[in-house]
């Protein structure tokens, strides 16, 4: 009998954030971290055997616990998000874009900003 279409779509987006992870490993702009939490995320709900080896794995589950267990982000990964954002914004700003656009992002990336920092570090 084949998954549930629900589960299925756990599965592929657990693998598929998990993909983009790893492309962070050895992409330094990248953040891996938010995407190996997505990815724990929806392999406990529709792989249980690939979120147990996310959770067991020597790198990535550290950063599983931390965040499950304290809500905890490493400190490299804030730099690195909060960088990728005002990076983001300015590509926005000088190709212009409208004002409304850069008004709205900025907003969205400032409250972004602000929860990453007030998490934990791990």
């Amino acid at each position: 009998m084949s998954d549930a279409p629900g589960k299925t779509v756990f599965k592929f987006l657990a693998y598929m954030f998990a993909g983009i992870g790893l492309l962070g490993v050895v992409l330094p702009l990248l953040p891996t971290t938010p995407f190996i939490l997505l990815a724990a995320f929806f392999a406990s709900k529709g792989s249980p055997e690939f979120a147990s080896w996310l959770e067991n794995h020597r790198t990535f589950g550290p950063a599983i616990e931390n965040w499950r267990e304290r809500r905890a982000v490493p400190r490299r990964g804030k730099v690195l998000a909060c960088v990728m954002l005002v990076i983001s914004w300015s590509i926005l700003f000088l190709s212009g874009a409208s004002t409304a656009l850069l008004a709205a992002l900025g907003l969205f990336f400032i409250g972004l900003a602000a929860f990453l920092i007030t998490r934990p570090s791990s």
